[in-house]
């Protein structure tokens, strides 16, 4: 199909579906943003809310947290062979007769209680909250006026975005949704597909023959499981006889179609811009994260992302929003904030960043509470240190359980978290980067997915923040012998050419000893903070920041 008509095809189409629901097509005034890079790039600036904030924390709650059995769930129990297809069999049936759409019906956050949660993110010194209004598995966690699958019609039967939303505003944190669906057409995909070996080989699973027909006298009457699984637009052929041969075909298939627009799909990109142009401005967040290289679907993305800076300057007077993406081109990077899965920077970045990481898989998994195999608070804390002293923040997602509850592990980490922050936040909030980043020996690997690569950092590992005319120096390690040694702050120290006045432990008003030798600023320690995962010192006197 030729490109430019298709684009016109798609923007007279998606005009006459919001006419009929009644929006209006026209940007939000005042509407500087065009939606082409240059614009984006040429008009956006970081507020300084998110540059402030540093630290967010993300509910990634779905119905895949039902099984309990971590990420993909709603892809991988399709695909014969692995190990929650396995699960899926034994536990509820399967996947002919019993595909993901059940697990909607089963998600029903019964013990939620969103508010304790919300006091508990506050507490452990989040600035700011963000929700998953879908995930890849095609689902919307809000009154969705374009999707009836959502979680006002089916399984929560609440506004979950909505309920989230109110009660991080009502606590002083600014919210965040994260959208996640772009992806949903290939990678669904396995729900069209079959056993290749075994008693029912060949037999296509639930989303190839189930009609909106079929659901009469269910609880899924009135609904359309095409509309959930987003119709066969990358069905496996016939024949495949192996599971390595299924495993092979659907990795091919992710790979090539990751971020790209479905070929003859145009409704899907069309419905995917109303869901999201609903979902901002019905819940006007602070924060919009996709799950994408570049933008979602092409020319989608940036007309939704035009509309999002144009509505923010209507609601605000100004631009105080941002987007979250991933895997920028350099010539991209000023126009949304770009966003690390599981990764971290090697060095300071001129432009804000974010990792977004969590403490273990996206969506709950038991088997990693039982084994204890939850990052600790003390981790999470050393990555918070190194992600802001580059001029970055932290977005860290806490796994709810199918019922909403948080396990005793994920509590007790949180708990740690908010124990340090409570005394040290001041020198995380609100501050910037330094000169230097920090010193030591221990290398933090750069990019995404990298954050296997860091090491246990040493007593020698310190990271610098300054704010209000004060440098912070963190170390992340408790030195032996109770002393800090800080080789950027010499006496002669081209970085810190003034006279240090007063060094005192972040938390505490007390001036501390200290002495400044050719090696180093040498900092006699609280024995009360021995055992910190992180110590932070304030340093003040002339030309420090």
């Amino acid at each position: 199909m030729n490109q430019q008509l298709s684009r016109r095809s798609l923007l007279r189409a998606t005009a006459a579906t919001m006419g009929a629901a009644g929006l209006s097509t026209a940007q939000a005034a005042p509407s500087p943003f065009k939606p082409t890079w240059d614009s984006l790039v040429g008009g956006y600036r970081t507020p300084d809310w998110f540059r402030d904030a540093k630290f967010g924390i993300w509910a990634h709650w779905s119905a895949q947290c039902v099984p309990e059995r971590g990420d993909w769930y709603a892809r991988n129990m399709y695909m014969q062979g692995h190990w929650q297809y396995d699960h899926h069999v034994k536990t509820y049936g399967h996947p002919t007769k019993v595909g993901f759409m059940e697990m909607q019906n089963r998600w029903k956050g019964e013990n939620w209680n969103p508010e304790a949660l919300m006091d508990l993110y506050v507490k452990a010194g989040a600035k700011y909250f963000v929700s998953l209004a879908n995930h890849h598995d095609n689902f919307d966690a809000y009154d969705s006026k374009f999707h009836p699958w959502n979680s006002v019609r089916v399984g929560p039967k609440k506004d979950i975005v909505g309920t989230w939303a109110k009660l991080a505003r009502a606590k002083g944190l600014r919210f965040g949704v994260s959208n996640h669906s772009s992806r949903a057409w290939h990678w669904l995909a396995p729900a069209y597909g079959y056993d290749p070996e075994g008693p029912l080989a060949g037999q296509r699973y639930d989303a190839f023959n189930l009609t909106k027909a079929d659901g009469k006298g269910k609880w899924w009457e009135g609904l359309d499981p095409q509309d959930l699984y987003t119709g066969p637009n990358r069905v496996m052929p016939d024949g495949i006889s192996t599971v390595a041969a299924v495993a092979e075909w659907h990795k091919r298939s992710y790979y090539t179609w990751k971020d790209a627009e479905p070929p003859n799909n145009p409704a899907f990109i069309r419905q995917w811009f109303l869901r999201c142009r609903d979902l901002i401005d019905s819940y006007k967040p602070d924060l919009v994260y996709f799950d994408n290289s570049h933008l979602p679907l092409g020319q989608a993305g940036l007309d939704i992302a035009a509309h999002y800076y144009n509505a923010s300057m209507a609601w605000h007077g100004k631009v105080e929003a941002v987007i979250n993406a991933k895997e920028l081109q350099p010539e991209m990077r000023g126009g949304v904030v770009e966003d690390l899965e599981r990764g971290q920077r090697a060095g300071i970045e001129p432009l804000p960043w974010q990792t977004c990481t969590c403490i273990g898989d996206w969506h709950y998994n038991r088997g990693i509470f039982n084994n204890h195999g939850y990052k600790s608070a003390a981790s999470v804390i050393h990555r918070l240190a190194d992600i802001v002293s580059k001029n970055g923040n932290l977005l860290l997602s806490i796994p709810l359980r199918g019922d909403g509850t948080i396990d005793a592990d994920e509590r007790k980490i949180l708990e740690g978290i908010a124990a340090w922050m409570g005394r040290h936040g001041e020198a995380i909030h609100g501050t910037r980067p330094w000169r230097i980043f920090g010193e030591g020996p221990t290398q933090v690997g750069g990019g995404m997915f990298s954050e296997g690569q860091v090491k246990n950092f040493t007593t020698q590992d310190i990271r610098f923040t300054t704010k209000a005319g004060a440098l912070y120096a963190i170390g992340l390690a408790w030195p032996t012998d109770g002393i800090m040694r800080i080789a950027a702050l010499a006496q002669d120290s081209a970085l810190a050419p003034g006279v240090i006045e007063r060094v005192e432990a972040v938390g505490s008003n007390d001036s501390l000893p200290f002495n400044r030798t050719p090696q180093g600023l040498e900092v006699r320690l609280p024995e009360g903070l021995a055992g910190s995962p992180a110590v932070a010192l304030k340093v003040s006197g002339g030309g420090l920041a």
